[in-house]
């Protein structure tokens, strides 16, 4: 009897174990997409953001005194207007004839006197991106609190948080509605009569005022002043509570809630902006109109819009690659113990993240993502919170194709509109040419000279690399009437660096002088240059994307011969004494450089110059390249690496470096040991968002890649995930494709054809399990929007490169139709 029972209980807790374990790992829906917390943010790097393109909100979540730090995309510092009206042509000129002199300190101290460090008395280096203010809610809780639980459901762009005082459970729901363009915050409690609270609203701006009209509080400011520019962006803030029984009123600089069984608080904000050189609007009517218009509907009917709004583009894709007990386990924890193993669905989660933030912080008629995207609570955050463009507001939009959130790239072509504009200045007055450009920095005023000086600054390249993501669209979208609208900026910045190239003297090439290695040095404090291999891979992307988009649209003909003659004389790569891919004309590079920039292969990615097939040996000096610089660094470099990584077909590479960046970063903001907050934004540190939306980018890279002439399935498959699946993710060419693999093979392939054409499949050989319907690919790939520009033969210095990667591929066509949906495996 007695080993009956023994045996009856142990079945029991095995049998509860399991029920534990399937549970957690079967933690399917919303759960799945889940940010939680056990407790209130303690810091901003703690709080959760939410946002609608438009405005934005840090929710901290504090029990006893909740806090909704609050943007607005168009508060910046200064006023309209341009930093580049200094005529420094011959300047350039005296330093062109210093580097083609080999004086190459000198041109770098020339550069450094005409362009200080700090700007001069009548110009300006830029503006701050800066807070609206704060909305702070302090609750009259009596009594200890206890089951607490802040999260973000990233899935329905829903925030809450929910907690127990005595015998009354509260709950707090939050969202940022794009529909209708209001921030709001819910408090419910399961006790009539148990909300009792008072808000207060302010800001850090110098210049504001404050007041009441009914229970609606504004605060009405002006932006900061800096350098050279006063501040000139109104705004108002708007905040109005409804409530359900009990009593509101303004009382002294705060509205008090009593006794209340619901409570309802609409935000809404608004400026004088209207665009870069018109600050003609009225903030406080704006603010009202948004205001009044979200009072008319219920909390419940713009909950339901803005989750119906925001699922339309988030549901296009989901990633599944597996799930364990490690999701039990608030957030954080999570990003502490995820160098233990166990825990895939965190990359997933991660890879959502971005996407989250991406429409969040970037809609059609917004503004783009600057460095931190639509969040900040300083008036004068790191680097201003500028767009900073020699990578990280390019790395911003490197999700937005692939992970099939098209739409939200619209801000990014809004600003390279108003910059093709801007940018005729800084092309004339510094270099006497045509088109337009700009430098490695703007900001909401589309500034376009140098900033930060003649080292970093002087980098006139910014154009070349913005102009890239219109090209990148047309390829994954073929949208001919996109095209030919923004074909003038395409042609714009070709005619620039048609003019600005210059021929250097020892081989003749076309180059363009003065520039730099973005942020890297040759020499001590020396980093000033011509023909540097990013800038010439960049110009060749410039006048392949042109020559193409002229031969789609049947336009300029005779300049199209003037592109093509120029692009036969750019120099090729160059394989150096190290067997790494050249940074730099000359043979400079350090095997102990670990320089955070690696420019040089931009051409890797987000370039398509260095291919395994076509050029084995330019992808062996590449990943050489790759290797010197090592792995940690700050977020957004190892945000890179991840695609550089996934390019080079190293899955397990690439994973390393998701691991390392998710790993927890300190809150003291310095250095450059990346990782990420608790809140699971990227550091730096501090807080840049950029390496979220290259980390995005980079899983994705690992799952499929289109840029190499084909749609590559699987390409970079880490060890770690051998089972997952993913659906929705977007190629060039209009093809969305859903994969599931088991065991690290191939076990479902589905290809829709948005525009029709031959869909060229490669996969390698050790993932198939079965061969594909398909025939075998034969030629070139027929479809025009998977033509690979031809590069120059690379120069190697140390005779052939072996190459060392050995992995068979298989290719098959499969010609589509319009609107069409293929299976290849099922």
């Amino acid at each position: 009897m007695m080993q009956t029972t023994f045996l009856q209980k142990r079945a029991y807790i095995l049998l509860l174990l399991v029920v534990f374990i399937y549970s957690a790992v079967n933690a399917t829906g919303s759960d799945s997409y889940k940010l939680w917390y056990d407790k209130p943010a303690a810091h901003w790097n703690e709080a959760l953001p939410i946002g609608n393109g438009r405005l934005g909100a840090m929710l901290f979540g504090g029990v006893k005194q909740d806090h909704l730090q609050l943007n607005e995309e168009t508060i910046w510092s200064g006023g309209p207007g341009n930093n580049s009206s200094k005529d420094l042509y011959s300047t350039m000129q005296e330093i062109r004839r210093l580097l083609f002199a080999g004086k190459y300190k000198e041109a770098q101290d020339l550069s450094n006197k005409e362009m200080p460090r700090e700007p001069e008395a009548n110009n300006n280096y830029g503006m701050s991106y800066q807070p609206a203010g704060d909305l702070w809610i302090d609750f009259l809780h009596e009594g200890e609190t206890v089951a607490y639980r802040r999260e973000l459901d990233i899935a329905d762009a829903l925030s809450t948080v929910t907690y127990r005082v005595g015998e009354v459970t509260y709950k707090r729901e939050y969202l940022a509605t794009a529909h209708d363009q209001v921030i709001m915050m819910r408090v419910t409690a399961d006790r009539a009569g148990s909300i009792s609270c008072n808000l207060k609203l302010n800001t850090p701006h110098l210049i504001h005022q404050q007041h009441f009209i009914g229970n609606r509080i504004y605060v009405n400011g002006t932006s900061g002043d800096k350098q050279n520019k006063k501040g000139q962006v109104k705004f108002s803030i708007a905040v109005e509570p409804k409530v359900k029984g009990g009593a509101l009123q303004a009382e002294g600089e705060m509205l008090r809630v009593r006794q209340a069984d619901e409570l309802t608080v609409y935000i809404a904000i608004g400026t004088n902006f209207n665009n870069y050189h018109d600050l003609g609007g009225d903030a406080r009517e704006r603010a009202d109109d948004y205001l009044n218009t979200a009072l008319k509907k219920s909390y419940r009917k713009i909950k339901s819009k803005h989750v119906e709004d925001y699922r339309r583009y988030f549901d296009r894709v989901s990633l599944d690659l597996g799930q364990t007990v490690a999701m039990n386990k608030a957030t954080d924890q999570r990003v502490a113990d995820f160098h233990l193993g166990n825990d895939p669905q965190l990359v997933s989660l991660y890879f959502q993240f971005g996407r989250y933030l991406l429409i969040s912080s970037s809609r059609p008629g917004t503004q783009p993502a600057n460095l931190q995207g639509i969040w900040n609570d300083k008036l004068s955050p790191p680097w201003s919170s500028k767009y900073t463009v020699n990578i990280n507001t390019e790395m911003n939009y490197w999700p937005a194709e692939v992970t099939n959130l098209s739409e939200m790239h619209e801000p990014l072509f809004a600003m390279l509109e108003d910059l093709s504009v801007t940018g005729k200045e800084s092309a004339w007055n510094y270099y006497r040419a045509r088109g337009w450009n700009m430098h490695h920095n703007t900001d909401i005023w589309r500034v376009t000279g140098i900033i930060d000086g003649g080292f970093y600054g002087m980098w006139p390249m910014g154009g070349a690399w913005l102009s890239q993501h219109i090209w990148q669209h047309y390829l994954f979208n073929g949208d001919n009437a996109f095209l030919a609208k923004y074909y003038p900026i395409l042609k714009g910045v070709t005619q620039f660096y048609v003019d600005v190239l210059q021929e250097e003297p020892k081989h003749k090439w076309l180059v363009v002088a003065p520039s730099m290695s973005p942020e890297n040095s040759y020499q001590s404090g020396v980093g000033i240059s011509a023909g540097t291999t990013m800038d010439n891979q960049l110009v060749f992307d410039v006048f392949s994307n042109f020559l193409e988009a002229a031969h789609v649209l049947q336009v300029d003909e005779d300049f199209m011969d003037t592109v093509a003659s120029k692009l036969k004389r750019l120099p090729p790569m160059q394989i150096g004494k190290l067997g790494q891919l050249q940074e730099w004309m000359e043979d400079w590079d350090r095997a102990d450089d670990r320089h955070r920039h690696i420019s040089h292969l931009y051409g890797l990615y987000p370039a398509a110059q260095i291919s395994p097939i076509r050029h084995p040996t330019l992808f062996e000096a590449a990943k050489k390249s790759l290797v010197f610089r090592g792995d940690k660094s700050t977020g957004w470099s190892m945000g890179w690496k991840v695609n550089w990584w996934a390019r080079l077909l190293d899955g397990n590479r690439a994973y390393k470096l998701i691991a390392d960046q998710l790993s927890p970063a300190a809150n003291d903001g310095n250095g450059e040991a990346g990782g990420t907050y608790a809140n699971l934004l990227d550091a730096h540190p501090p807080f840049q968002i950029d390496g979220n939306f290259g980390c995005t980018a980079g899983i994705a890279e690992m799952l499929i890649q289109s840029h190499d002439g084909c749609l590559h399935i699987l390409p970079a498959l880490p060890d770690q995930w051998q089972n997952g699946e993913v659906k929705g993710l977007k190629a060039r060419g209009g093809f969305i494709v859903d994969i599931a693999w088991k065991d690290g093979k191939l076990q479902k392939l589905k290809v829709h054809s948005r525009l029709g054409g031959n869909c060229r499949i490669r996969i390698a050989s050790a993932k198939m399990v079965d061969k594909l319907a398909v025939e075998k690919a034969i030629g070139e790939n027929s479809n025009l929007l998977y033509k690979v520009p031809e590069i120059k033969e690379p120069i190697s210095h140390i005779g052939q490169l072996a190459a060392n990667y050995t992995e068979e591929f298989e290719e098959y066509d499969l010609p589509t139709k319009k609107g069409k949906t293929y299976f290849l495996l099922k």
